[in-house]
């Protein structure tokens, strides 16, 4: 059993100084030390200070599923998809509308959310598949070793995929236990070839194949609802990453037929029971006053999916969900690619019925998460997530001047709060293409303003290529910036 901790609070995360700008990010194939060496690192990485937020350490659960669309929630739009418990959550919480990941896709958006990093910092741009031999670097600290330093119990149910060989799986990045697929559940002919098998994991041991992918939604949440009893008083963070609504789709049997929105509808309300039985346990465990619980995304809809994954007659062009008013998908970097909702809910310490469209990362989980455990990280790395505890419980402003959007290895665009610059390039040998949109009354970029304001262009324009500088990123503009 893990010693409880009562840690107090520290104001702020801090940033880091010049050196962290330079840094540059480590070698994927480096292997991981050993898990106990793993964590003294980063128990020894860890700041407390007085004035606590909370008496005793809370508990949290950050529920994060594959590739929901911004409008697959009945409570951010969607007319047929019926998601009542995620609605309560929202009512009793609060929804945020403008919350981005830090990709348009699944390995290096779980890099940013995981670390509280551009996945740029720790050279996480590209998805991993099964044949990868490399995965998240050892010296990255996430946020299960920073909380499991701190005598958290610490589990992951569901995907991983930032690594799928020994010294970078889930335990060898402070997860006390893992139950789930090491990467994405399409990952298996006839949609990728490969000879490696698509395997169910408990710890680092296959434990089910091939796996039954109709009950996977239905089994990761009797295993959380499990470990949450088991832990009981002692504080805990679970980590439960669906694999769905990833193509190709399963419900179980109770769920098939039963959404007017098909078997993409059947999903999502699925994954809402999910979160309704998370609550329940919650609170028949008296634990809902001490528990944030976090909904969101990985990323937005597969709407665009390659011609490979019909092949079979299994998965639908229609198997993928909606972004909602926005413009562009997953692999995109329009809003729709990055933008996904975002509902949070802690009775008692966040006010019910609010809806903020102030400015979050997936990165802020990292440093908000150790704020509210009354940690802070002391190391020369950059964080760039920010402490948004004040913007969920008091409606405070957004912490973020600028938000950068990255697709693979390449900076695409940022964000400054109204205006949007977007650059791309068609072919190698042609210019770069640049949008400049304003988010504040056209959040569905359908007019670009470039040509009407230059001196914008060129600020932001100066704000990448900065960004690009202090991190390795390349940019489609290197060659004239």
């Amino acid at each position: 059993m893990k010693a409880r901790f009562l840690l107090p609070l520290i104001a702020s995360m801090g940033a880091c100084g010049d050196a962290a700008l330079q840094e540059r990010p480590p070698a994927a194939e480096t292997p991981a030390p050993a898990a106990p060496q793993r964590m003294e690192e980063a128990r020894l990485a860890l700041d407390t200070l007085p004035d606590a937020r909370e008496s005793r350490p809370p508990n949290f659960i950050l529920i994060f599923v594959d590739d929901l669309g911004y409008g697959d929630l009945s409570g951010f739009g969607h007319p047929t998809i019926r998601t009542p418990n995620l609605d309560r959550m929202a009512a009793q919480g609060v929804r945020l509308t403008s919350f981005y990941v830090g990709s348009p896709a699944c390995t290096p958006s779980r890099a940013a959310l995981l670390t509280g990093r551009y996945p740029s910092r720790s050279g996480m741009h590209h998805v991993l598949g099964p044949e990868s031999q490399t995965g998240l670097p050892a010296s990255e600290i996430t946020l299960a070793e920073a909380l499991g330093s701190a005598g958290y119990h610490t589990a992951i149910i569901g995907k991983w995929h930032l690594g799928g060989t020994p010294g970078f799986f889930p335990t060898d990045h402070g997860f006390d236990s893992f139950f789930g697929l090491l990467y994405s559940n399409d990952m298996m002919p006839p949609w990728v070839q490969t000879e490696r098998p698509l395997e169910l994991w408990r710890d680092t041991d296959p434990v089910e194949h091939p796996v039954d992918q109709t009950t996977l939604t239905k089994r990761y949440t009797e295993e959380a609802v499990s470990l949450i009893r088991q832990w009981g008083e002692e504080p805990f963070f679970l980590y439960l990453a669906h694999s769905m609504p990833h193509v190709p789709l399963h419900a179980s049997e109770s769920f098939r037929g039963s959404s007017a929105a098909g078997t993409y509808g059947d999903v999502i309300e699925e994954l809402d029971w999910s979160a309704g039985e998370i609550l329940a346990v919650l609170e028949e465990e008296g634990l809902s006053d001490r528990t944030l619980v976090v909904f969101t995304s990985d990323n937005g809809p597969w709407s665009e999916m390659p011609e490979r994954m019909f092949g079979e007659d299994i998965v639908k062009p229609w198997d993928a969900g909606t972004v909602g008013p926005f413009r562009g998908t997953k692999h995109s970097t329009y809003e729709g690619g990055l933008r996904v909702p975002f509902v949070a809910w802690w009775p008692g310490r966040i006010p019910p019925g609010r809806t903020s469209s102030a400015v979050a990362t997936a990165m802020d989980v990292f440093p908000t998460f150790l704020a509210y455990a009354g940690l802070a990280l002391r190391t020369e790395r950059r964080i760039d997530g920010e402490d948004i505890g004040p913007l969920l419980a008091a409606g405070a402003p957004s912490p973020h001047a600028l938000l950068f959007y990255h697709r693979n290895d390449h900076l695409e665009a940022v964000r400054d709060g109204t205006w949007k610059l977007r650059v791309t390039r068609a072919a190698e040998e042609e210019p770069p293409q640049w949008e400049l949109y304003d988010l504040t009354h056209d959040p569905y970029e359908r007019f670009n303003l470039a040509t009407d304001h230059p001196d914008i262009v060129a600020r932001l324009r100066d704000q990448m290529a900065a960004f690009a500088d202090s991190t390795g990123v390349l940019t489609w503009f290197q060659e004239t910036r």
